[in-house]
């Protein structure tokens, strides 16, 4: 997990948000990461992060397993077209695969419990995509486009 957080933290203009206990984050969020674009260094009020890494069950996703030992998942954003094209499997818990995201597949979100060799590269390549989309509707965005 965190060598997939420090590659992360190469982008330009990304804010990796780490929730820590003490800090002012639910304290469900303690120990996941949340990426975005934000070249000011502020958590943006109107942008969902553009992936995330979770370490634990959440109340309303239990799909994944997270909470038996040494099990994480990273969810990345890639649109559903990009989610067509990719290999993706039924089972979100199955480690080492790409699946649809168990909430929000619909939405071209995809997701891979504990990337090893099959599929960290590509976990890697589509963060990248993912960051660079989140750039490029910021920058729409900022001119006054959609």
């Amino acid at each position: 997990m965190q060598q997939i957080v420090d590659h992360v933290r190469t982008f330009d203009g990304v804010l990796v948000l780490a929730p820590e206990p003490g800090g002012p984050f639910p304290e469900i969020a303690w120990g996941d990461a949340f990426f975005y674009y934000a070249p000011d260094g502020a958590v943006p009020e109107r942008t969902q992060p553009y992936g995330t890494i979770v370490t634990k069950d959440y109340p309303d996703d239990r799909s994944s397993a997270l909470d038996a030992p040494d099990r994480f998942r990273v969810n990345i954003h890639v649109g559903r077209e990009r989610a067509a094209q990719l290999p993706l499997g039924e089972d979100p818990a199955a480690s080492d695969a790409f699946a649809r995201h168990p909430q929000y597949g619909d939405a071209g979100w995809v997701s891979a419990v504990n990337p090893g060799s099959g599929t960290a590269e590509l976990v890697l390549a589509l963060l990248r995509e993912a960051h660079e989309a989140a750039r490029a509707r910021t920058e729409r965005r900022d001119r006054g486009g959609r």
